[in-house]
C-alpha cells in the first residue's frame, strides 16, 4: 500500500508575501540627502553675450586646493581668519577707499539710504578637496554675511535677524536687500597638490 503525499496549500503564501512587503516598506526608514541652502541668481537674459565686468578690488577670492589649504586673494590664508576677514571686506567702507569694495546708494525699506558693498566672495575647489573643508569653509563665509545681518538688524531693529525672519518677513528682506548673499561658486577645477 502506497501512501500519498499530502499537498502544502499555497493559496495563503501569497497573502503572507503581500503582508511581509506592507511591514518592510512601513517599517523601513529612508534616508534623505541634506544639502547647502543657496537662493541661485535668475540665468543672464539671453540677448546678454556675457556677464558684465567686476572690478578686481571687490572681488574676494578664496581658493582651495587638493591639500585642504587655502589661498585668499593670492596668499596662503587659514581657516580660523576666514570668517573674520570676509565680514570686513562685506562691511560697507568709505566709497573711494581702493582697499575696499566699491559702494552703491540704495533705498532700502524701513532704513532709508543704505551704502551697500558691492564686493562679491568668489569660491573654488580643487577636485580633490576633502568634503570635511568644503562645507566648513562654505559655513565661514555663510556666517560672516549672517553675523552682518544680526548686526543690522539689531541696529534698526533691535534683535538679530533670525528671529526678525520669524515675526517680520518684510523687515527681514530688507536686511537682505542691504546684505545680500554675496556667496559666488565657481565650477571645481585642478590647482595641483596631491594628498
Amino acid at each position: 500500500m502506497t501512501r500519498e503525499t499530502p499537498e502544502v496549500s499555497a493559496g495563503s503564501m501569497a497573502d503572507v508575501a503581500f503582508l511581509l512587503l506592507i511591514f518592510f516598506l512601513v517599517t523601513t526608514t529612508m534616508d534623505v540627502d541634506s544639502g547647502i541652502v543657496r537662493k541661485l541668481p535668475p540665468p543672464l537674459p539671453k540677448d546678454m553675450e556675457k556677464p558684465p565686468p567686476v572690478k578686481k578690488r571687490n572681488i574676494y577670492s578664496v581658493l582651495i586646493n587638493s591639500n585642504d589649504m587655502l589661498l585668499i586673494n593670492g596668499e596662503v590664508g587659514s581657516l580660523e581668519d576666514l570668517r573674520t576677514n570676509v565680514k570686513e571686506f562685506l562691511t560697507p567702507h568709505v566709497p573711494d577707499d581702493p582697499n575696499f569694495p566699491q559702494t552703491k546708494e540704495i533705498d532700502v525699506d524701513f532704513i532709508g539710504k543704505y551704502q551697500k558693498s558691492k564686493g562679491i566672495v568668489s569660491m573654488q575647489n580643487d577636485r580633490g578637496t576633502s568634503y570635511k573643508t568644503y562645507i566648513h569653509v562654505q559655513n565661514e563665509l555663510a556666517a560672516a554675511v549672517r553675523e552682518l545681518r544680526d548686526e543690522l538688524a539689531k541696529q534698526y531693529f533691535g534683535m538679530d535677524f533670525k528671529t526678525l525672519l520669524e515675526t517680520n518677513k518684510d523687515k527681514a528682506k530688507s536686511i537682505q536687500k542691504a546684505i545680500p548673499m554675496s556667496i559666488s561658486e565657481a565650477e571645481p577645477a585642478n590647482f595641483g597638490g596631491n594628498k
